[in-house]
């Protein structure tokens, strides 16, 4: 029998080049290497439409996303309003095939009755209301922080309503599984590792690096916050060299990046170019305001780069823990980081991360268990 799923994106997974879309392409090879022909659904979201796509899917749909009034509702997060599409319903109600919606925003056919038969799964990426109130804590913005706000109050009474509107829900983290679980009584949620790029090989390089590195997507508040936490509070007393990485930092951020000869930004880099980086800085520093889903980011410096240190909220509920060094203190990170930059990468350290690392992640694994649970 052949196996066909309709998978429906909330953005387009290509190219992969911020974390939140990571999972969403590197699950298209995988389930294809299982022999299960993709129909892929995704929402532009500001992303072209991508011919490398078609390699992996049987077809490839792309729909606008509604914005502004259009795409505000009394009852519906705007994440999920915004998607609202009877286009994309249609082609789904052409045939009975299963139905995978990646991440909450991609959810809206749970409320249609028309699909109240289907077998229907959802990947959750975060618990969103979570993560929209800590978007709100941390952004200076007044209306974004009414945005955030009301966001936040709308999902969590979204997340509670469609927990049972499903066959069955993935978590990226045990932590994301458990709080589904125990706080919104969902009875149908499963672990699932994340799908991680297949060049991500275990690439840390031993020896000394020659610089610091933060890295992320720098449009987003949490990010934001967190690079000029660092400038302000850590290297603007330390001495030691500092680059900041990602795409569309602030002029704020840009400003205070250059107030010293030791600091600086590298503003949009390129895929090679950013994990360059990652390989070449003698320690990856990745401090976040956020503690909801998992930090791909991290997992791409423990994967492709030496020594790293964070915070209890980063690491929290990915289980690497024992693999980086977590500070909450101003004055403990400042000396964590000046002690390793004088300690080089080692190969034990290298073989103890591969360990760990192999045993929790695996694209292969991965894909065989979604198979399983989808079709038996």
């Amino acid at each position: 029998m052949e196996k066909h799923l309709h998978i429906i994106d909330f953005t387009v997974p290509f190219p992969v080049d911020f974390g939140g879309v990571i999972d969403l392409f590197w699950k298209l090879p995988s389930l294809q290497n299982e022999g299960v022909k993709i129909h892929l659904h995704c929402f532009k979201n500001g992303r072209s439409e991508q011919t490398e796509l078609n390699k992996y899917c049987a077809s490839v749909n792309y729909y606008e996303r509604n914005e502004g009034h259009k795409a505000i509702s009394a009852k519906l997060p705007y994440i999920v309003a915004s998607r609202k599409n009877e286009t994309l319903l249609q082609n789904l109600l052409n045939d009975e095939y299963p139905i995978l919606m990646d991440g909450v925003h991609s959810t809206y056919l749970l409320n249609d009755e028309r699909f109240l038969h289907r077998r229907k799964f959802v990947r959750i990426h975060n618990v969103e209301h979570q993560y929209y109130h800590q978007l709100a804590q941390s952004s200076s913005s007044f209306f974004k922080k009414i945005y955030y706000s009301r966001e936040e109050k709308l999902l969590n009474q979204y997340e509670r309503s469609i927990v049972t509107r499903a066959n069955a829900f993935w978590g990226v983290t045990n932590k994301d599984v458990n709080y589904y679980r125990n706080e919104l009584n969902c009875k149908t949620i499963d672990y699932l590792p994340v799908y991680l790029p297949n060049y991500w090989g275990l690439n840390c390089l031993e020896g000394k690096g020659n610089y610091c590195l933060y890295h992320g997507d720098l449009s987003v508040d949490t990010n934001d916050k967190a690079a000029k936490w660092l400038l302000k509070k850590i290297f603007s007393q330390l001495e030691i060299p500092f680059v900041i990485a990602g795409k569309n930092p602030s002029k704020e951020l840009e400003h205070l990046a250059h107030q010293h000869l030791h600091t600086c930004i590298v503003a949009n880099p390129g895929e090679k170019e950013i994990q360059d980086m990652i390989g070449k800085a003698h320690i990856n520093i990745l401090p976040s305001f956020s503690n909801t889903g998992i930090k791909l980011k991290l997992l791409n410096a423990l994967y492709n780069g030496k020594h790293c240190v964070t915070n209890a909220a980063t690491c929290e509920g990915s289980d690497v823990e024992e693999l980086c060094v977590i500070t909450d203190s101003e004055e403990e990170m400042k000396t964590k980081i000046v002690d390793l930059y004088n300690q080089p990468f080692s190969k034990e350290d290298g073989e103890k991360r591969k360990k760990i690392l192999s045993e929790q992640f695996s694209n292969e694994a991965n894909a065989k268990q979604q198979v399983k649970w989808i079709w038996g």
